[in-house]
């Protein structure tokens, strides 16, 4: 039995690998680590088994609008620690990932040492933070109000939102997602619902609030 399950959510294989190294020499061979490359498959082994001890997440990655896979995170498996680990390293970035909800931030050119430690520390229950986390950066009440709102979305609802903003009509969505035009309908007016806009172009806005804070 492993002592703990870890997600490593990150599309470049190099640096997976590397972060397998790393966690596995630091936690034993009884750590079980799986791999993913995209929010979709990263959703998938999700909606599998839910109980992971942890997710290490990217910040860009294929099917997420900067926070916005750790908002979905948050909002759908508040239970399971994320940990973002990223090569984007200013103070902002830090500081929203512990204003969406991470356990902790990795900045990718770290010292084997400090991502043991930090893995180990959240694992044990604990925050980790590199020291700009504490920096005064102002996070936009739009930004907030973002957040909230797909955080309440399902993951069907975010993935036929992010189609929605990448300009594909309902009948291309149902087609891409193999269920009926009528099933899609429905999700857009769910999705435009619960974040408070009512057009395809606001609702395209309110998830670039969460892209721009990422430092695009």
């Amino acid at each position: 039995m492993a002592t703990y399950e870890i997600l490593i959510a990150d599309d470049h294989p190099l640096f997976r690998s590397a972060l397998r190294q790393a966690v596995t020499l630091g936690l034993g061979q009884g750590v079980r680590l799986v791999e993913v490359a995209s929010i979709a498959e990263l959703e998938g082994r999700l909606a599998e088994k839910s109980d992971w001890d942890l997710v290490l997440l990217d910040l860009n990655m294929p099917g997420a609008y900067g926070f916005s896979g750790l908002v979905l995170l948050r909002g759908q498996y508040p239970q399971i620690p994320v940990v973002m680990v990223s090569a984007q390293e200013e103070a902002a970035v830090v500081v929203k990932s512990r204003e969406f909800g991470a356990s902790g931030f990795i900045p990718k050119s770290s010292p084997l040492e400090t991502l043991q430690d930090a893995v180990q520390k959240v694992l044990d229950g604990e925050v980790w933070w590199p020291p700009q986390a504490f920096d005064k950066v102002d996070v936009s009440a739009e930004a907030k109000a973002a957040s909230e709102g797909l955080a309440s979305l399902t993951p069907q609802q975010f993935r036929v939102l992010t189609m929605v903003c990448e300009g594909l009509l309902n009948k291309q969505i149902a087609y891409e997602l193999s269920v009926s035009e009528a099933t899609i309908k429905a999700h857009v007016t769910a999705i435009f619902r619960k974040l408070g806009v009512r057009t395809r172009t606001q609702a395209a806005l309110l998830l670039q609030q969460l892209e721009s804070v990422a430092g695009h």
